[in-house]
């Protein structure tokens, strides 16, 4: 199907062996999965973790290890336990800079047939496109004819995506360094997509420590280089909740592509009809999204003290703490 290689893809894992085995079998009926590398990261366990989990977690590796599922596999098994963030950043930059581009995956994710597919097509349509930031593959919010078969929006995904080694070169960790940038060019309403979501309040918990992401990181950093993500309708993944999930509890299961998607080499810009449909998901308000927890958080009170000092920023967003992202 496709003259280039095709994109390695990388898989994170843990403890959830029912989420690994939905994953894994659904990559493996993938049209070009017996053609694709797969590599697959498993963290290991925290410091005094119980028996449970450390059952738990020889389960996954058990089963990650009893067959081939693509073409080859490659099991990288740590000792000690990195947290979702670390592992993901240092995952994602080993298999990148080693082959040029990536597919990464996470355990909570069933995947259309053609989900390979697409993400290969879409890589090597818009490989040499410096607009487009990455391939996204959970179309929550604009499914249907109304839509283009294949669009844009600001916002990256995390459930199923695709990136090349000089765009994920720009990722930036820090979240103080982002803020500060978003700020000083005027780019805080963009971030937060005009209305259609709270990313600042985001930056602002990973600043102070009260959550540990990377994905709210790396919507900054695409904003900040006025990159746009590809998005497929419908979609080629979802995101499915089974068992106990340390950042997310909810379901955003919109209809998979059921047949093979040609990507066509389109301008990168937005569609106004696309944009509102977004804004409406992001919002909760979607067809297909599931029951994320809510922000109660003033924005003008936000501005106001996201200029205080760290230790008054800590204790204002302590409400963060319980927050799914």
């Amino acid at each position: 199907m496709f003259n280039m290689e095709l994109a390695p893809i990388v898989l994170f894992t843990y403890n959830r062996l029912e989420n690994t085995k939905l994953l894994l079998e659904s990559l493996s009926n993938n049209v070009l999965a017996n053609e694709s590398e797969l590599y697959i990261y498993a963290d290991g366990p925290k410091e005094g973790a119980p028996e449970e989990v450390l059952s738990q977690i020889k389960e996954v590796r058990d089963f990650v290890s009893s067959k081939n599922w693509c073409k080859k596999s490659y099991l990288i098994f740590s000792e000690k336990n990195w947290g979702c963030a670390p592992s993901i950043i240092r995952g994602v930059t080993e298999v990148v800079n080693k082959h040029g581009k990536v597919i990464v995956l996470e355990d909570d994710l069933n995947l259309s047939p053609y989900f390979l597919s697409y993400m290969n097509d879409a890589l090597n349509t818009y490989e040499f496109n410096m607009k487009v930031s990455s391939i996204g593959a959970c179309n929550f919010f604009a499914c249907g004819e109304r839509f283009p078969s294949t669009f844009f929006i600001q916002y990256p995904d995390c459930w199923g995506w695709a990136t090349w080694a000089n765009r994920w070169s720009e990722f930036e960790y820090d979240a103080n360094k982002l803020l500060l940038a978003l700020r000083e060019r005027g780019l805080i309403d963009q971030f937060n997509g005009y209305g259609a979501y709270e990313m600042e309040s985001l930056l602002i918990a990973q600043a102070i420590n009260e959550v540990s992401a990377w994905d709210v990181q790396w919507t900054a950093t695409c904003v900040l280089n006025d990159w746009l993500t590809l998005y497929p309708n419908p979609a080629v993944s979802q995101h499915i909740f089974i068992s106990d999930f340390t950042h997310a509890a909810l379901n955003v299961t919109p209809p998979l592509l059921d047949k093979e998607l040609k990507v066509i080499n389109n301008e990168v810009t937005i569609v106004p009809n696309v944009f509102e449909a977004m804004k409406l998901g992001y919002n909760g308000k979607g067809d297909y999204y599931g029951n994320r927890i809510k922000l109660k958080i003033d924005r003008n009170f936000i501005k106001k003290v996201a200029k205080k000092p760290i230790n008054l920023l800590r204790r204002a967003f302590g409400i963060l703490k319980n927050l799914c992202f």
